[in-house]
């Protein structure tokens, strides 16, 4: 279960974050997808959490757009995460047309316990 933060410039368009929330869960459960948590293209509620969250005043950021991703860390995507980094700043490029962005994909040890 991916957990996603957005950080935004101010100026950054409501309608440009709206479209990027849109996309933002397939294509990040599309790079982090592994054997052990395998991706079948049917999201349901807690599969993908979405924050999105204006710079403050003191925050100092030289792109437009910083997104991060943490998911649990599986070899299989520590082996080639610098790949499935890159291949998720390409497909939200390509889903948005955005270009002043960055990606961070971070792969913690973690556990994840969820109710219904």
């Amino acid at each position: 279960m991916p957990l996603v933060e957005v950080t935004c410039a101010p100026g950054v368009p409501e309608h440009t974050l709206r479209e990027l929330g849109a996309v933002l869960p397939h294509l990040v459960s599309v790079a982090v997808e592994c054997p052990e948590e395998p991706y079948d293209g049917d999201l349901q509620p807690g599969d993908v959490e979405l924050r999105f969250r204006q710079l403050g005043p003191l925050d100092r950021c030289g792109l437009d757009i910083v997104i991060e991703v943490r998911s649990k860390r599986f070899e299989s995507r520590a082996a080639d995460r610098q790949q499935r980094v890159d291949r998720l700043h390409e497909s939200i490029a390509e889903a948005t047309g955005l270009d002043d962005f960055g990606v961070y994909l971070a792969l913690p040890v973690a556990a994840w316990s969820q109710g219904e």
